[in-house]
This record gives C-alpha cells, structure tokens and sequence, in this order.
C-alpha cells in the first residue's frame, strides 16, 4: 500500500491539490476530540449552529467518529487546496469605509463544488488503480472534524485562531477528505510541530474579541459566523465592530506571519468576480434579489439569501462617513419587505443621527 499511497499523492498534485495526507481512524484520538467539542458545545460557543451540536456528543456522534459516516473506514485522506489570489489589497480596502470587505476566500467560485468535483476525480484514479472500494467524498459539507484529521495527517497545525495553518501555505486554503475502507499508512513522520510560540497576533486583531484564549473560538463574537451563519438579526452591541465588513473576515489571518509564506492558487475559478475585491458598499447595496441571484450564481455568498446580505451591507453603512449617497441608499431600503432588512437599516440611519 505504501506506493498507492504515493501515487495518491502525485494524483493529488496534478488534480490542483497543494497536499495530500493520510491518517488512520483511531477510536482513542477521536474520543478525546470529541471531548473537546462537547466543553465547547456546552460553553454555547456555536451559537445559533444547531447542526454542531445535532451531530455532536449528544447528538448522532458522528462529528469526531468518521467511521459512523462510513462503515468500515480504515483511513482519513485529507487534500488541501490553495485559494489566494491577486486581488485589491486587504487592509487598504479595510480602511476604506465607503467599500466593501468580503473574505477573501469567497471572491470567486464556490469552493464547495470545486474541491468536491476534484476529490471525487482523485477517487476515480483509485478505483481504477484498485479497483471498486468503499469511500465518501466530503468538503465542509459533512459532520467532519476537517482541522483535526487534517492536523494528524501531517497537513498542518491549529493556530490559536482554531484555524490550520502550515509553514508553506499559512492559512489561505480550503481542506476535503476522502473516507476510505483501504488500508493505507499514515503520515505518522509528518506530525507537525505547534509553530505560533508565544505569538498572539490573532487574537490581539480580532474586531470583536472572539477568540476568547488561544485555540478557544466563540463563534456568537465572529464576525464571520455574524455575517453567514447567524439567521437573525446581528447584536446591536457587536454592530460597530464590524466596520466594512460584509461577508466574512480575514483579520485573524492577516495579522498571522505565517501568512507572509501563503502562495497565489492556481485556480482561476477562485479568482474576483463581480469585482468584489473592491467594490462600494452603496454599490452592493443597489442589488435586487434576482440581480444578486444572478451575479452571485456559483458563490458561496448566494447561500445567505439576498435579505441577509442586505443586513450586513446595511450594518457597514452604519458605519461609513455620513455622505448622501450613503442616507440615499439606506432609505432607498426602509420600507424592505423583510423586517430583518427594515430594522438594520433603522439602526444604520440612527448612526448617521437621522430617523428612519
């Protein structure tokens, strides 16, 4: 098995992967993360995210137990994937208020489809090399803890920010997995290292003090579970600290040195759409629903809904320089069919000193 796996490996490489790792499923490893996730899950850090709990500890289980996902899985294959691209200077588009900040691993197509599409391409070449075997292809799309396996398949280590990072890449890459009934050699000489140190560049950058102590998230604070998977409306008191933020935040990983070493993908699919990398929040704002469909076909952005990315832009206006253009647009929304969007835009005009 040992030259399968290395010939997964050099798949991997030509399939657009940066890496492939393998670890084997170890009952005692996952029992232990899973009691890490249970202390989070009973701190309420995941917030309004019923479905980490739905398959946490006293849910299925299934998160830390691979094998409930798929009977019989002998081994984790993890990849990870690139997605930094050319685009508008981060932190000058941060400092501008009149525009808008979307993570920026959302600028282009919808990562989901993308990795899925060349995982399932490199379990093809197994199963010709081997024959018909068992697996199941998954990108953040499973009950999966993806960091842990990818962090004991030698692919990296968990930053402080609870994100994987990696001394050649930083943290500028997406991660998927193959569960697998083949019996392959882990990674075991590639375990890697913990290289933060005494750093703390993450935590002293977050807007809103979400990282409540090294390798400790509450996900209710972050801005990127504020303004994608929180449903309702957005604490009045964390409003602020948003800033031009629309979709996402990268803060923690900008403030990360290992970023410095993170490579431009390959992918061009990743790559700006719409202009997103720098485009005005009055701009954005303007979208009706079947423009936003439209644009936003393909995006993992779509998955928000239009109302919910009315709420954040709106919340941003909140926050930009009182300008015409700016009362223009947020007016041109106070009478939403979606009391969600009414009552941010309400706070926003509020912020400018003017009522509804």
């Amino acid at each position: 098995m040992e030259g399968l796996r290395e010939d997964i490996k050099r798949w991997g490489l030509e399939l657009g992967f940066a890496a492939i790792g393998f670890t084997a499923v170890n009952d005692a490893d996952n029992d232990i993360a899973e009691r890490g996730l249970a202390a989070w899950l009973a701190a309420g850090f995941h917030g309004e995210m019923d479905y980490m709990a739905a398959h946490g500890p006293e849910g299925t289980g299934k998160r830390a137990h691979p094998a409930s996902l798929l009977p019989g899985t002998r081994t984790v294959i993890t990849a990870r994937m690139n997605y930094r691209v050319a685009s508008a200077d981060s932190m000058a588009t941060l400092a501008d208020p009149e525009l808008a900040f979307v993570s920026r691993y959302a600028l282009g197509r919808d990562y989901h489809k993308l990795l899925r599409a060349r995982l399932q391409k490199l379990a093809d070449r197994i199963t010709q090399a081997v024959g018909e075997f068992g697996y199941r292809v998954f990108t953040d799309s499973a009950p999966v803890m993806e960091v842990e396996q990818a962090q004991r398949s030698g692919l990296g280590w968990r930053g402080k920010h609870t994100l994987l990072l990696n001394r050649d890449a930083g943290s500028y890459f997406f991660l998927g997995e193959i569960l697998t009934d083949l019996d392959l050699p882990s990674d075991t000489d590639a375990a890697v290292t913990d290289h933060c140190g005494t750093c703390t560049a993450c935590i002293d950058s977050c807007p809103t003090e979400a990282i409540v102590a090294p390798y400790r998230l509450d996900a209710r604070k972050c801005i990127s579970y504020l303004t994608i998977e929180l449903k309702s409306a957005i604490p009045e008191e964390l409003r602020p600290a948003l800033g031009n933020r629309v979709y996402g935040c990268d803060d923690c990983q900008l403030a990360c040195p290992w970023n410095r070493f993170s490579p431009l993908t390959k992918e061009a699919d990743f790559s700006p759409r719409n202009a997103l990398d720098r485009a005005s929040l009055v701009e954005l704002f303007a979208w009706e629903e079947v423009e936003f469909d439209q644009r936003l076909a393909g995006s993992a952005i779509r998955r928000i809904g239009h109302a919910r990315w009315l709420r954040n832009i709106a919340v941003a206006l909140g926050n930009a320089p009182t300008t015409q253009e700016v009362i223009a647009a947020l007016r041109s929304r106070a009478t939403h069919p979606s009391a969600l969007v009414r009552e941010h835009v309400v706070w926003a005009l509020a912020q400018h000193g003017l009522p509804a």
